[in-house]
């Protein structure tokens, strides 16, 4: 906020809910306005995975022996609790391993499911569909005149089946994740205007959706990946909508393992889920993606004249989160 040129009166909070952090602030800000605490808001999330620093614990004696124990936290800050059951402390990617073993999911699948997913990142960029949704970044050079970063950098183009099937599982020696139908290693940043309706009557805005709720739900930690279900079914059953009566579904893509049985345990279909690609081809800096797929689905209703749209997403260790948004 202190290096956006807002007024230094204007509050600001960070949320931390892992992957669901951007999605989170949206929620928040949505709640704040029913509550009457303000209405106007922006909500959103950054996430610089090529940054994320290493960090370590401090010596429970002093003058310690022995090298100290460090973990790199990009993705989260990786000392479990001693106290949790040994499956809850297993790493992301194994999770994925747990959730593909769960539902039969076959490497094949997973694979077809990555493949089409840049695919349709492919087309959708050929086609320009992302430009009104990206904010083009001008880096300065040592030499010579700036870089402008205006496209993703993470698709990658003719990627097929056949070229990811000779990738080797990350995870485990005879699993099925690879790098290839996992989501990135990526740097990212989004941001909403979230307003009430009467705020945006007398500002004169023209609102683009409007967020008609959302919920979250816990999982077992092993089993984060399957969390958009349960979170979806609440947030469904809080507001009194049908699966069918969705029109356009943004799922964030963690891994293949898991996007393929939310799908198939929430009855979607794939030819309505991420229709631009999701976050194997776009990436996922974590504490981005929840705004990201925000933004990219109000576009895409907008795009395609839908009523309804939905936006979900895993959590790691062990929560779904999940946004309704409507177009009158």
């Amino acid at each position: 906020l202190l290096r956006a040129g807002l007024p230094v009166e204007v509050p600001g909070q960070t949320v931390n809910r892992l992957c669901g952090s951007g999605m989170q602030a949206l929620l928040s800000c949505f709640h704040a306005i029913q509550a009457g605490e303000g209405d106007v808001f922006i909500a959103g999330g950054v996430e610089s995975m090529s940054r994320s620093p290493f960090v370590m614990l401090k010596p429970e004696v002093g003058y310690a022996r022995g090298h100290p124990k460090t973990a790199d936290t990009v993705l989260g800050w990786r000392f479990p609790n001693p106290a949790f059951a040994p499956e809850w402390t297993i790493g992301l990617g194994e999770t994925a391993e747990v959730i593909a073993e769960e539902f039969g999911v076959s490497r094949e699948a997973q694979d077809a499911f990555a493949a089409e997913s840049q695919q349709r990142a492919e087309r959708a960029m050929d086609a320009g569909v992302f430009v009104d949704e990206l904010v083009p970044v001008s880096v300065p050079q040592r030499k010579g005149d700036p870089i402008l970063v205006d496209t993703d950098e993470h698709p990658r183009a003719d990627t097929t089946a056949e070229a990811l099937a000779r990738l080797r599982p990350v995870f485990r020696e005879n699993g099925s994740v690879t790098a290839g139908n996992s989501s990135g290693i990526n740097d990212g940043a989004a941001a909403l205007l979230i307003v009430s309706a009467e705020r945006g009557k007398e500002l004169n805005l023209e609102p683009m959706a409007r967020i008609a709720g959302g919920a979250v739900a816990g999982v077992e930690p092993h089993r984060m990946g399957i969390g958009p279900v349960p979170a979806t079914r609440k947030a469904l059953a809080r507001h009194g909508w049908l699966i069918d009566d969705i029109d356009i579904v943004e799922l964030n893509e963690a891994f293949a393992a898991q996007s393929i049985p939310c799908i198939n345990e929430l009855g979607l279909d794939p030819e309505r889920v991420n229709v631009n690609g999701g976050a194997i081809a776009l990436g996922h800096p974590v504490g981005c993606s929840g705004a990201r797929i925000v933004v990219t689905l109000v576009h895409q209703m907008k795009r395609q004249e839908a009523s309804r749209g939905m936006a979900s997403m895993c959590i790691g260790v062990g929560q779904g989160i999940t946004s309704l948004l409507e177009i009158a």
